[in-house]
């Protein structure tokens, strides 16, 4: 790893191309902005040209979700090197990828698989984010996911898992509040307790979102990762908890699905903002 660029410790959004003319036309206070890697695989067109000019004045993360950094087989090293020519572009002050499988066999799944918590797959993972690091030339972010399901095999804690991979690797982490929240409901835990033990001190960005609540077959709620929504109250005060052990870091609000109106999603960036900024008066005074 080479690169050691860092994202400014305020609120930002996901970008998505029908808000461009919107921001472009009257810019505003946003600490950065993030997009999916997968969308601008491609060379040139409408895509490139906005993020040519959204890179001018802001901040960037880059989000991947296709690497399948959780697979049993080798990472698809057409897709990295991709990745590495549109890191190399833009030079975004993130990378991050999700703590997940999403290929076998060549047939890319378009969703993000769980893994058991074993010594293999610790080893496998750690050994996948290196192989990541090194080819982009900077450290990644890994991100904690939403879960529906547990399984037997485990024999490892999350957060002990995650914590591992970050000593092995050298990575940082991306710490997803509404994941934390969607995967402890969903397996009839308290999110603070998974919070207690997580390693905040490799935090180096934080995500956002809105959750869709339904019921399961046996009658229980169940919440799914949507990101189609705002962000709900119990994610804000969990969030609110996480920003007073951290100090601020930069965050992310996600809206991926039924995406509003731009005044919209910048008025949850202004809620998130708010929140680091009282951190920020508590650290100074």
């Amino acid at each position: 790893m080479t690169t050691s660029l860092q994202l400014p410790p305020q609120a930002g959004v996901g970008f998505k191309p029908e808000h461009f003319f919107a921001i472009d036309a009257a810019p505003q206070p946003i600490g950065f902005f993030e997009i999916h890697a997968e969308n601008y695989m491609g060379e040139g067109g409408p895509p490139h040209a906005q993020l040519t000019r959204l890179r001018q004045d802001y901040a960037l993360s880059i989000h991947g979700v296709g690497l399948s950094i959780g697979s049993m087989q080798p990472l698809d090293q057409d897709h990295l090197m991709r990745l590495r020519g549109l890191c190399d572009r833009y030079q975004p002050e993130s990378f991050s990828e999700h703590l997940a499988w999403s290929s076998h066999d060549g047939i890319f799944l378009n969703d993000l698989l769980p893994l058991p918590y074993t010594e293999e797959t610790l080893a496998r993972v750690a050994e996948h984010v290196d192989q990541v690091q090194n080819a982009l030339k900077r450290r990644l972010l890994l991100e904690n996911p939403s879960t529906y399901l547990l399984f037997e095999d485990s024999t490892i804690p999350e957060v002990e898992f995650l914590a591992e991979v970050t000593r092995r690797s050298g990575c940082g982490l991306l710490l997803d509040v509404n994941n934390v929240f969607v995967a402890a409901t969903n397996h009839r835990l308290d999110p603070r307790d998974y919070l207690a033990s997580f390693p905040f001190a490799h935090v180096g960005e934080i995500h956002l979102s809105g959750h869709a609540a339904t019921i399961d077959e046996l009658g229980a709620q169940l919440l799914i990762d949507s990101h189609d929504t705002p962000v709900t109250d119990p994610v804000w005060a969990l969030y609110e908890e996480v920003i007073a052990k951290t100090g601020p870091v930069a965050s992310l609000v996600e809206w991926d699905n039924d995406v509003p109106e731009w005044p919209v999603l910048r008025r949850e960036a202004v809620a998130a903002q708010a929140i680091l900024d009282r951190a920020r008066h508590r650290v100074a005074a």
